[in-house]
């Protein structure tokens, strides 16, 4: 028997370490790493002991026994990757082992955004003899995309936030929320009081499409939409029309496919979730049958996951569909994407049901419509065009850094300029000493959540490697000064315990109402429920 990685996989390695017989691949390090959709167990290899399945804060692994109906190919998926990448190497990664240097006890670093990778930085920050961490956080909630960006149909990939809790929670990280650097406290005054400032601050905008018609009503992003369906502060009161029967998301990433699940499946399987009361009102009175999602190229190009490819495939009331002539040069390929795909291009839509196509080779060129949206043309490889029509088109093809004030930043790339996670000026190549940054904005909105944690553990060696060459002045002024400063500026700081209320409150509306909780969406009431009760 084996036990078996599925397409729940959070990707950030935390069940490597604990395998006695090292049959998990890829590893940190090796060529795929960075770009795998997910870890994989070797079956031939795997000697049934469990540790990995204890270790993985998602849930995502599974004894091959007992082992869901609609994740029963991965077994197969596992295996399929070590046909192609047998394991040469079975002793473990060399263990890491971070400590300050010699004659160096104390060092403090301030980390802006208590996201993911904000979150991984800390993490590994805590965990260093002497090392004090404050986290500062814009919104009153931590844990960033995994809060107000990832699927509320994905519960599973959401309990990541358990393990980011237990970081914050430890007694050598300190919690800024709703403070917001650059308004309430600069990245100067940061440096005052740390060694070094952690930019973590994620990708706060959104790729364009520059086409015609792209500023109409109707035409909206897909990280406004996530965000408001997730119940984000910001994006609370927006209002958007699902009163047509055809929505077109353009995009054929992760984001693309969750917001056409979204969309298309009855509100009724969402009221179960965490997604916002005024999203489930909203998308109750959908009607919303047909969601259109279409990419430049071919199926082959497409940035999705398999997993969530295989997620759309298994949505109760929906039918995936595909359009034969466009995915035909894929359906003999024998890789289950291609297989899903294939499976797509043949179904028929059954009765009731609402369906979801995917759509290959369209170039969006304008989006036509009077006062608003109805209709998107698209251009194929060989010059004809298509025109859909649709009262609802959702842009997703990606975030995008914006400009952090003070900092060099990539306008082309939307990320901070850095070298291995220490900002630099790109005209000089010299360090902007004690920044660093993690994330979306170091290396562009890519990756899966544990993609943040290779990621800061870069950041995180570029700290201590600066820190041991002496490039790092100690600062002026200590933890107990940083407070009373960040409290004259903004009376309404949110520290861990009262972030603890919010938490045990939103958790309680949802046990209430039979769900995992019930988000404030409101700052004022995020605010009230995070003072103690008189």
């Amino acid at each position: 028997m084996t036990f078996v990685i599925t397409h729940g996989c959070c990707n950030d390695g935390s069940c490597i370490p604990v395998c006695p017989v090292q049959c998990i691949r890829p590893r940190p390090g090796d060529p795929d790493f960075s770009t795998t959709e997910q870890l994989y167990i070797d079956p031939g290899t795997c000697i049934d002991c469990g540790a990995c399945m204890d270790e993985c804060p998602v849930n995502a692994i599974y004894s091959e026994w007992d082992l869901p109906e609609r994740l029963s190919d991965s077994l197969e998926i596992n295996a399929a990757y070590f046909e192609t990448n047998p394991i040469n190497e079975s002793s473990p990664p060399d263990p890491i082992h971070r400590r300050l240097p010699v004659g160096r006890s104390r060092l403090s670093v301030a980390v802006v955004g208590a996201g993911p990778a904000g979150c991984y930085a800390a993490a590994e920050l805590s965990e260093i003899p002497g090392v004090s961490i404050s986290v500062f956080e814009r919104l009153p909630t931590p844990f960033g995309l995994v809060r107000a960006g990832v699927a509320p149909d994905h519960s599973s990939t959401k309990l990541i936030a358990r393990q980011f809790g237990s970081v914050l929670a430890r007694s050598n990280v300190h919690c800024f929320f709703n403070v917001e650097v650059g308004r309430h406290i600069s990245v100067q005054e940061l440096l005052e009081h740390h060694h070094a400032v952690v930019w973590a601050g994620g990708a706060g905008d959104d790729r364009r499409l520059g086409i015609p018609g792209e500023d109409l009503p109707g035409c909206v992003s897909a990280r406004e939409f996530v965000a408001w369906y997730n119940g984000h502060p910001d994006f609370a009161d927006r209002r958007f029309d699902f009163h047509g029967e055809r929505v077109v998301v353009i995009g054929n990433g992760n984001v693309a496919l969750d917001v056409a699940r979204v969309l298309a499946q009855p509100a009724a399987a969402l009221t179960a979730t965490d997604m916002a009361d005024h999203a489930i009102e909203a998308l109750g009175h959908s009607t919303i049958v047909d969601v259109v999602v279409t990419g430049r190229r071919g199926p082959e190009y497409a940035a999705y996951t398999t997993g969530e490819l295989s997620a759309l495939e298994h949505t109760p009331g929906v039918t995936l569909l595909a359009m034969a002539d466009e995915v035909a040069h894929v359906c003999d390929a024998a890789d289950r994407r291609s297989r899903i795909i294939a499976a797509a291009a043949k179904r028929g839509r059954a009765d009731g049901d609402r369906r979801i196509t995917l759509r290959y080779g369209l170039r969006p060129e304008a989006i036509n419509g009077t006062g608003s949206v109805e209709s998107i043309t698209f251009c194929r490889a060989d010059g004809t065009v298509e025109r859909i029509e649709a009262s609802l088109v959702v842009r997703a093809i990606g975030y995008r850094g914006t400009a952090v004030a003070g900092l060099p930043f990539d306008d082309v790339t939307g990320t901070l300029s850095h070298y291995s996670g220490s900002v630099c000026d790109p005209a000089t190549g010299e360090s902007v000493v004690g920044v660093y940054c993690s994330g979306w904005i170091k290396r562009g909105a890519t990756g899966v959540i544990g993609t943040n944690r290779s990621d800061s553990a870069e950041t995180v060696d570029a700290i201590l490697h600066d820190f041991g060459a002496g490039r790092l002045p100690d600062p002026h002024h200590g933890l107990e000064h940083l407070g009373k400063l960040v409290k004259e500026r903004q009376p309404d700081v949110v520290d861990k315990h009262a972030w603890a209320r919010i938490d045990q409150s939103e958790q309680l509306r949802g046990r209430e109402a039979g769900r995992p909780r019930r988000k404030f969406v409101r700052v004022s009431d995020l605010l009230a429920a995070s003072r103690p009760v008189s």
